[in-house]
C-alpha cells in the first residue's frame, strides 16, 4: 500500500493526521514515544507483528488507541482482532471501527502480543533471517535454516522457573510463552487456547532432548502430532520468572530478537492496550 493510498481514506473522512515513514526499525519505539508525548488520540501502525509490538509497548496503559494496518507475513495480532489481512480493507475497518481493551504479555518491561521465547526459537529466527538475506524469502530457505539450527544444537539448558510463585528446575532447549489464542488455534494447539481464554499465559516447555531426538520432536510439532503433557510440558500462569546460568540471553518477541538480562520476568497484563477493532455485526 503506497503512502498516498494510505492518506486518502483519512483525508476523505476529514480526519486530521500526520504520516511518518520509518525506514529503520530501531527508530520505531522512539517515534511511538514521540506520538504519545505529542498527545495523538490514535496511532495507526503499519507493518508486521514486530512493528505492531514495538508501537504497542510504547502505548500500553496510555489510553491512546492503536490501529493496525497489516503489512507483515503472518499478521497474527491484527487477524486475532478481526481485521482483514489486507491493508486497504483494514483501513476501512479502522475508520468504521470501535475501541476496546485487550490483554498482552510482558517480559522485562517489554510487551509481546503473540509470543515470547528463549532458547532454540530465537536462534532459529536469527538463522532464518540470515538465510533470507542470502537466498531471499522462501519456504525452502526457512526450512533449511531451521534444520541447520537443529543439527548444530548441543544440549538442553538448565533453567530455574518460578511459575506463579512455585519454583522448579528444568533442563530444556526452549521455553515458548504464548499470549495470542488465535495464533495457537492456527496451529491446532487447543489446550493452550483454553489457558489463554482463561486469562493465563500458555507456557510450553520442550523436553530435555538430545540432538537426534530433537529432530523427531520438531517433526511431531510440525505435523501437529505432539501431545501436551506427554511430548512437552504445558502450564498456565499469570507470572513466570526464568533464571539461567548465562547473564544475558536472546529473547524473541513477536518475531523480533533482543538481548535481555536474566532473570526474565514474564507476566500477563489484562486490558493493557486500547485497540480499534471492527464493529460487531
Amino acid at each position: 500500500m503506497r503512502i498516498h493510498e494510505l492518506i486518502a481514506p483519512l483525508r476523505a473522512a476529514g480526519l486530521r493526521h500526520e504520516v511518518r515513514l520509518i525506514r529503520n526499525g530501531a527508530l520505531i519505539a522512539a517515534e511511538a514515544q514521540k506520538a504519545r508525548a505529542e498527545g495523538f488520540a490514535t496511532v495507526i501502525a503499519a507493518g508486521g507483528d514486530g512493528t505492531i509490538c514495538a508501537v504497542a509497548t510504547e502505548l500500553a496503559g496510555s489510553g491512546i488507541a492503536l490501529g493496525i494496518l497489516p503489512l507483515g507475513t503472518f499478521n497474527f495480532f491484527g487477524r486475532s482482532l478481526g481485521l482483514e489481512n489486507d491493508a486497504e480493507a483494514a483501513m476501512a475497518q479502522l475508520l468504521d471501527g470501535q475501541e476496546t481493551q485487550v490483554a498482552a504479555g510482558e517480559v522485562n518491561g517489554k510487551l509481546f502480543l503473540n509470543n515470547a521465547s528463549l532458547g532454540l526459537y530465537p536462534a532459529l529466527l536469527e538463522r532464518r533471517e540470515a538465510a533470507y538475506a542470502k537466498w531471499g524469502r522462501s519456504r525452502i530457505a526457512a526450512y533449511w535454516s531451521g534444520l541447520r539450527v537443529l543439527v548444530t544444537y548441543n544440549r538442553p539448558s538448565r533453567m530455574t522457573l518460578v511459575v506463579d510463585g512455585v519454583e522448579q528446575v528444568r533442563h530444556s532447549p526452549m521455553v515458548f510463552i504464548a499470549q495470542n489464542a488465535y495464533q495457537l488455534e492456527e496451529y491446532g494447539m487447543q489446550e493452550g487456547v483454553d489457558l489463554i481464554r482463561a486469562g493465563k499465559l500458555a507456557v510450553y516447555i520442550a523436553p530435555p532432548l538430545r540432538r537426534w531426538q530433537l529432530l523427531g520432536f520438531a517433526l511431531k510439532m510440525a505435523t501437529r502430532m505432539a501431545r501436551p503433557y506427554h511430548d512437552f510440558t504445558l502450564l498456565g500462569a499469570s507470572t513466570v520468572e526464568i533464571r539461567t546460568r548465562a547473564r544475558r540471553r536472546t529473547i524473541a518477541r513477536d518475531g523480533e530478537r533482543e538481548k535481555m538480562r536474566s532473570p526474565f520476568a514474564f507476566r500477563y497484563l489484562p486490558d493493557v492496550l486500547t485497540v480499534i477493532v471492527p464493529k460487531a455485526v
